[in-house]
Order: C-alpha cells, then sequence, then structure tokens
C-alpha cells in the first residue's frame, strides 16, 4: 500500500523541455517517487535529476523552488506528493 503526503506545488511548467518549477514544502531527494495531480489527471514518476538555477543537486530542502523533468504536462497549481511504499 502506497502512502502519499503533499510535498510542493507546480509553480511554471515549461513545455518545450517539460520541464516544471516545483516550489517544496517539505524535503526531496533524486530516486524519491511523486505523484502529480491537478486539472482532473494525475501521474506517477520518479525524480530522475533536479536542479536550482542550473546547478545539479541530489537533495532539496523546504522552502526551495527546484526545476525537474516531468513526464507530462503539468500547470501552474497543481499538487506534488512523494509517495512511499509501506510494507
Amino acid at each position: 500500500m502506497a502512502e502519499k503526503q503533499q510535498i510542493g506545488t507546480i509553480e511554471h511548467f515549461f513545455p518545450k523541455i517539460s520541464v516544471a518549477v516545483v516550489a517544496l514544502k517539505e524535503p526531496l531527494k533524486v530516486g524519491d517517487n511523486i505523484c502529480i495531480e491537478g486539472q482532473g489527471q494525475s501521474f506517477t514518476q520518479k525524480v530522475d535529476s533536479m536542479q536550482i538555477e542550473h546547478e545539479k543537486l541530489e537533495e532539496a530542502k523546504a522552502g526551495q523552488m527546484v526545476g525537474m523533468k516531468v513526464a507530462h504536462p503539468v500547470k501552474k497549481g497543481d499538487l506534488v506528493f512523494k509517495v512511499t511504499e509501506n510494507e
């Protein structure tokens, strides 16, 4: 059974490069699974990489704005959840 915790919201989306800017309320690491929900759609993906001001990072803290590749288009205000699998 998977558990979801809201960790942030989408602030901006760059459609040509499929990158979303996420305002984080909680920490996030490369390798975490996230779910993005909004406008009647949702999808889950793994965080492959994150950047702040074109600098790659492995871990982002609450309060930071990070850019990340997303599998599908998203919109400002969409909710970002961290998904963890419970044994």
